[in-house]
Formats: C-alpha cells, sequence, structure tokens
C-alpha cells in the first residue's frame, strides 16, 4: 500500500483505540490490519531525534502516545513474533509535509562538474608528444645524479653537530630549571640554613653524607603497596612519582615540620594517599637500617673519649632520662587509663633514651603507654643486658632505678642524714652533667612531629618514627659534649 493512498475504515479486533501523535495525521488503530503504532524509544538520544523528527509543539510522552507506521522507511521495519517490528535505531522520516518520501541525495563535486568531451585517439598522442618536448630541455639543464662536493657535506654535517650541541644544552638548562622550581631537596641545596629548617639536618653536606650511608640499602626497601601484594621479594622496580631522595626529604620534613600529610601532598604536586605511603614506608625503612647499626659503645672505648666535665665520674657508662609525647586521648576507657600519665596530666606515650658522656645517643626504648613506671619501663626496654657490675649510670634524683640495675647509680642527693654542703655540692655536679641528656632530648623534640600532639591516625608506626628520630640525632649536627 502506497503511503499517499487513501486508508479504507476497517472494524477494530481490539477493545482500545490508539492514535498517531504526528501533526496532519489522523489515522487510529481502526485501520489496525494495516498500519502498526509504535511507542517511543527509552533511549534518551533516540528519543528526542524522534521529538524533532515529528514536529510537534509542546509534545508531552506519554505511555499511550505513539508513532504510526506510515511514517516509517520500509526498510526500518521488521517481522518477527508475528507482529511488526522497529529496527534498532529506526527514526520517523516520512511526513505529510515532505510527501511521504525522501530527497534524492546531492550529487557529488565530482558529479556536479562540467567536465570537457574525452579526447579521441589521435588528439591523445598530439598532447602526449607536446608536453614530452616541454619537459626534456629540462632535463638537460640538470644532472641531479652528479654527487655533491665534500666540503659541501662536511659544512652540513658540521652544522648539524652544533645544532645538536645547543639543544642538548637547551634540555639541560630547561631539566635545571625544572628542578629547582620543583619543591624538593636540590631546590634548597644551596641554603643550609633551609636544610636545617625542613630537616634538621645541620647543612646540605651533613645531610648528603647520610645519603650517601643509607643509598645503598634502597634496592632492598620494600614499600606499603609490595607488603600488601606480597611481593617483597619481586624483583620488578616500583614505579615512584618522586626520585628517591625527594621522597626522603619529604618524610624528614614530616618529622621536622611535623607538616600535615594534605599540606605535603600539596607541595610535592602528588596524592595524599601517596604521601601517607611514603611515609610508612620510610619510617620502616630507616627503623631498619638505623637500627641494624649498633649504637651501644663499648666501656673502654667511653673513657677513653671522656669528656673533662665527668673527671669526677670517670666510670659512667650512659646518662638516662625518660620522655613523654603527647598524644591524642583514645575513645576506648580502658586506653585512657592506660596512657593517661599523673606526671603530664594528659595521655602520653613514654619512651626511655640514653646517651654517652660525650652526647650520642647509646640506646633507645620503644614507647609505652604513660602510666608505665620508670623501674617498669626499665626493665622491660633490654637494657639491664647491657649494663655490667663496673660500670655506671647518671640518673634524675626521681628516677628510682637503684634495686634494678646492677651496676652504680649517679644521682642528686637527698640530704637527709648528710653534710648539706657536700650534698648540695654533688646535687649540682650531676644536675650539670644532666643537662647533657636534656639538650639531647631537646633536639629530638626539634622534630616538631613530637612537640605537638601525637595524631591518632599515625600509633600505628608512631613507635619507629620516634626511634628514626633520636637515632638521626648522631647524624644531624655535631657533638653535644667536647671532648676533654
Amino acid at each position: 500500500m502506497k503511503k499517499s493512498q487513501k486508508l479504507t475504515h476497517l472494524r477494530a479486533t481490539g477493545t482500545t483505540s490508539e492514535f498517531c501523535c504526528v501533526p496532519l495525521c489522523s489515522v487510529t488503530s481502526r485501520y489496525n490490519k494495516v498500519l502498526s503504532f509504535f511507542s517511543f524509544p527509552a533511549n534518551e538520544e533516540l528519543r528526542r531525534q524522534w521529538i524533532l523528527a515529528v514536529r510537534r509543539e509542546n509534545l508531552t510522552i506519554k505511555g499511550h502516545t505513539r508513532v504510526c507506521s506510515r511514517h516509517f522507511k520500509p526498510e526500518d521495519i521488521g517481522h518477527g513474533m508475528g507482529r511488526r517490528r522497529l529496527k534498532k535505531g529506526a527514526v520517523p522520516a516520512l511526513f505529510e509535509w515532505n510527501n511521504f518520501s525522501l530527497p534524492l541525495p546531492r550529487p557529488g563535486v565530482w558529479e556536479r562538474m562540467q567536465r570537457p568531451p574525452p579526447l579521441e585517439d589521435s588528439e591523445k598522442e598530439e598532447n602526449t608528444a607536446a608536453c614530452t618536448a616541454r619537459i626534456t630541455p629540462a632535463l638537460k639543464d640538470h644532472d641531479y645524479v652528479d654527487a655533491p662536493e665534500p666540503a659541501v657535506v662536511d659544512l652540513v654535517l658540521e652544522a648539524n653537530e652544533t645544532l645538536r650541541e645547543e639543544l642538548r644544552q637547551l634540555q639541560e638548562q630547561v631539566e635545571s630549571l625544572t628542578v629547582r622550581q620543583r619543591f624538593g631537596i636540590y631546590r634548597f641545596a644551596a641554603s643550609d640554613k633551609d636544610i636545617r629548617f625542613f630537616t634538621r639536618f645541620a647543612s646540605y653536606e651533613c645531610l648528603m653524607r647520610f645519603w650517601t650511608m643509607i643509598e645503598p640499602s634502597l634496592p632492598s626497601m620494600v614499600s606499603v603497596h609490595q607488603g600488601q601484594r606480597g611481593t617483597a621479594l619481586d624483583s620488578t622496580p616500583t614505579t615512584r612519582s618522586l626520585l628517591p631522595i625527594d621522597e626522603f626529604f619529604m618524610f624528614l620534613n614530616y618529622l621536622a615540620l611535623g607538616s600535615k600529610q594534605r599540606d605535603l601532598a600539596d607541595r610535592y604536586g602528588v596524592h595524599q594517599s601517596t604521601v601517607s605511603r611514603i611515609i610508612t614506608t620510610w619510617s620502616n625503612f630507616l627503623f631498619t637500617v638505623l637500627g641494624s647499626i649498633r649504637i651501644w659503645i663499648p666501656e673502654e672505648q667511653i673513657q677513653k673519649n671522656l669528656p673533662a666535665d665527668f673527671k669526677d665520674y670517670p666510670d659512667t657508662t650512659v646518662i638516662l632520662d625518660c620522655t613523654e609525647l603527647r598524644c591524642q586521648c583514645p575513645s576506648s576507657p580502658l586506653l585512657q587509663s592506660e596512657v593517661f600519665s599523673s606526671y603530664k596530666s594528659h595521655c602520653t606515650l613514654k619512651g626511655l633514651i640514653g646517651m654517652a658522656p660525650h652526647g650520642a645517643v647509646t640506646f633507645v626504648s620503644g614507647l609505652y603507654t604513660g602510666s608505665i613506671s620508670d623501674e617498669q619501663i626499665t626493665r622491660e626496654s633490654g637494657l639491664l643486658a647491657l649494663l655490667k657490675p663496673g660500670m655506671a649510670v647518671m640518673v634524675d634524683r626521681g628516677f628510682l632505678i637503684d634495686d634494678v640495675v646492677p651496676c652504680r647509680v649517679y644521682k642528686a642527693a637527698f640530704l637527709s642524714g648528710r653534710s648539706q654542703v657536700s650534698a648540695v655540692d654533688e646535687t649540682q655536679a650531676t644536675a650539670r652533667l644532666r643537662l647533657h641528656v636534656e639538650r639531647l632530648i631537646l633536639r629530638v623534640k626539634e622534630h616538631k612531629l613530637f612537640d605537638s600532639e601525637i595524631p591518632g591516625g599515625v600509633f600505628g608506626i608512631i613507635s619507629q618514627l620516634y626511634t628514626v628520630a633520636c637515632l638521626l640525632t648522631n647524624y644531624e649536627d655535631g657533638p653535644l659534649v667536647k671532648a676533654g
């Protein structure tokens, strides 16, 4: 049946009537033996194409809104399951306003061009001969087979080499400028003051000496991702967002300044999760590397380098003291009671630190809850295994470990039952010498991470961070006490 043919009224077989929503189309399902009615597609893009094709203002799509089969091309309608079905992507295209027909395709450019009639065979031969005559003289004027002069080749090669050298120098300048502009260790290499601020190392030279010491161990570093995936022994190199030395510089920034991870991510141009992984990886790496170095100094070496200030206490092997780090209050009441320190009236973590008379750190314990006593932390820290009867330790007068250690204990004397003059002199002498360990603890707390309240998010690695900070004081600056 042709689209323009007038439809014959037929009786509907169903109980409901459907209508076509296309303007100027008045057919209904009364002609259901001839026509089919199709709902608007669910696909948003295809539905928009149907609405544009229908050209009906203020069209509201409802469940019974239909378009009849008169408006689709025959190839767009298929048959299946005993009924007509639209093919995928079909769009109505035949309407009253285009007389139910599509315009012929526009001819291409080649078809629209006016071309002269084809030449006869004799005319083709004449044109070929004329073109050959015009080209032949030109070929006689030039000899393209001749090789260039050797001097010309040398000049070209020399010019190319000069250009390559200039390009290489420009690339080096760009790379150097990029390194200086990027936040990292090389940006501050010329300023010892900046190095001291960002890392607590006394100078760039001092920092690079330490880097030279740990750099050979970098291949054995296990990143957090490798540990989580169980690929610690995999030899495949891991991709890094930063250079290893810049990762180390970031870790020192975190310790020295107590910088927030979000701030470090902004400075270095990486994601905050990358900063967290770098801090955890480097804390474990330095804890392993520095922890493998024996820092306990034999008794004869201590006496050989004993400062003059300790001439009255020649058998002093180590000066001990405890330090407490303020931490966030846990939500668990049980943990609160464990970490609460009556001395600080705050939740704290407590660690034991020891130094030789000349100022080097020779003992660092792990961190314990703030409620632990000095005697208990001395027992559990492993210090007693290093002390011998011929040694002596120096402590504060409130550090009650006389009954615990197997050696002599120097501390400020109590005045009861003794000459007040001699007791005062002894108290002042030991107090003056104990200032050295106070200065050492101050150096540790110059790392601002420990000078402020420890956030709960780093409790998992806080013992490693504290140990690394204590051990770094042996490399960051000069000795606390001058040798005798």
